[in-house]
């Protein structure tokens, strides 16, 4: 990639994020192996997020509080913008995915609009197509409820890094519909490594 090409997908980024807008795409339907579909419908297994140890840690507690101040902007509501926060930090880690990534991700894909639909007709947050819910879902499973998307969502990236053996490109370019092009993945790159990394507070020393 020559260093023009690169400058015009660091600006694309760049507007995206002070426009507020989307780049949703859609995941395609790929054939999948028995035990990667039961792998996938086995991890949909619904848990309730607000009893899980995991977010009363001190490191998470920190991770909400800052987050949350960076994402008020665009979740005004206190009440909601927590909820949100804690179902993608359990979600996220409970994937294998880094939170901050999954942040990028839903700025690019929906710019935290809950109820944002594309023109191929992904849902939500995430952006998952409703083929999924046939593939490894329950007719019950509704796109729009928040846990519901955010698990759906995880859950579809850590397949397709599995996929690409740990390529993040290949598979935020298979999420998105776009595998093989750079703009969609250079613009959640962009998004996370601007918006969303956290650096947590170093301990003081004898503390």
């Amino acid at each position: 990639m020559n260093r023009l090409t690169t400058a015009k997908l660091t600006l694309a980024a760049l507007l995206l994020g002070a426009a507020g807008t989307a780049f949703a795409g859609g995941q395609q339907y790929e054939p999948m192996s028995a035990s990667a579909r039961a792998w996938l419908s086995k991890s949909l297994a619904d848990v309730a997020v607000t009893q899980v140890s995991v977010l009363q840690a001190p490191e998470a507690r920190a991770w909400l509080g800052e987050m949350s101040t960076r994402l008020a902007k665009r979740i005004p509501d206190a009440e909601e913008r927590l909820e949100f926060l804690q179902t993608l930090y359990y979600e996220a880690t409970r994937a294998g995915l880094d939170p901050e990534l999954m942040l990028g991700l839903i700025q690019v894909e929906s710019a935290f609009k809950k109820y944002a639909v594309s023109p191929v007709g992904a849902r939500g947050y995430t952006q998952v197509m409703p083929f999924w819910i046939k593939v490894i879902g329950t007719p019950d499973h509704n796109l729009f409820q928040l846990r519901t998307n955010l698990r759906y969502g995880a859950l579809i990236l850590r397949h397709y890094i599995d996929i690409e053996k740990g390529d993040l490109f290949r598979a935020l370019g298979r999420y998105n519909g776009s595998l093989g092009r750079a703009e969609y993945p250079t613009l959640v790159v962009n998004a996370w490594q601007k918006n969303w990394r956290y650096t947590p507070p170093t301990k003081t020393a004898g503390l």
